[in-house]
């Protein structure tokens, strides 16, 4: 693994888990008296779905990389951008969509990690387009989550709801820009 793929694997993670972030800040925000157990079982639920859908993701993409290989930096950067999109519109609205829950209930717990994986599942079918290998940006990717999360509910009892917005912008904007390095690397430096 050469430096710029651990870059861009490490800069994914990030893009990845500002969403997760920004769940978790909302946990801060509602539940103040949250304690660091509970913290760690709400960031490791988080982690292990956005860790666990760039796999499947991978699979469908790697399954379908034949039929598309001439295409496939496109995919890839259409499905970055669109994702990165997303996350851009949900930070510019006003009000989240997270206003009253429990995370501390199962189903809120699973359905919030999985509402904040599904970008994630986009992101490993266009690992699998582009035959990346899978498993070290994977550690990276729940390993980062888990610390943005943990960082999100501690921050979410200091910081106004507004800078989770602002964050989810930021990490639209990287994966954009990830996608527009997709191309670029396969249309001017391919063989």
């Amino acid at each position: 693994m050469t430096l710029t793929q651990l870059i861009t694997f490490i800069l994914i993670g990030v893009g990845l888990s500002f969403d997760s972030f920004a769940v978790s800040v909302s946990c801060g925000l509602m539940k103040p008296g949250i304690k660091f157990r509970q913290a760690i079982v709400i960031a490791g639920s988080l982690a292990f779905f956005q860790a666990a859908f760039p796999v499947v993701g991978w699979f469908i993409g790697s399954s379908l990389k034949d039929l598309i290989a001439a295409v496939d930096h496109w995919v890839a950067f259409v499905l970055l951008a669109f994702i990165g999109t997303k996350m851009i519109i949900e930070g510019v609205k006003k009000n989240g969509t997270l206003t009253n829950f429990d995370p501390f209930k199962f189903s809120v717990l699973i359905g919030l990690s999985v509402a904040t994986s599904i970008d994630a599942l986009v992101v490993g079918v266009s690992f699998g387009f582009l035959n990346m290998p899978i498993l070290f940006p994977v550690i990276i990717i729940g390993i980062v989550t888990f610390l943005a999360s943990m960082a999100g509910m501690f921050f979410g009892k200091k910081i106004p709801a507004k800078r989770s917005r602002q964050s989810l912008i930021f990490g639209g904007i990287i994966l954009i820009s990830i996608g527009i390095k997709i191309v670029i690397e396969h249309l001017f430096f391919n063989a």
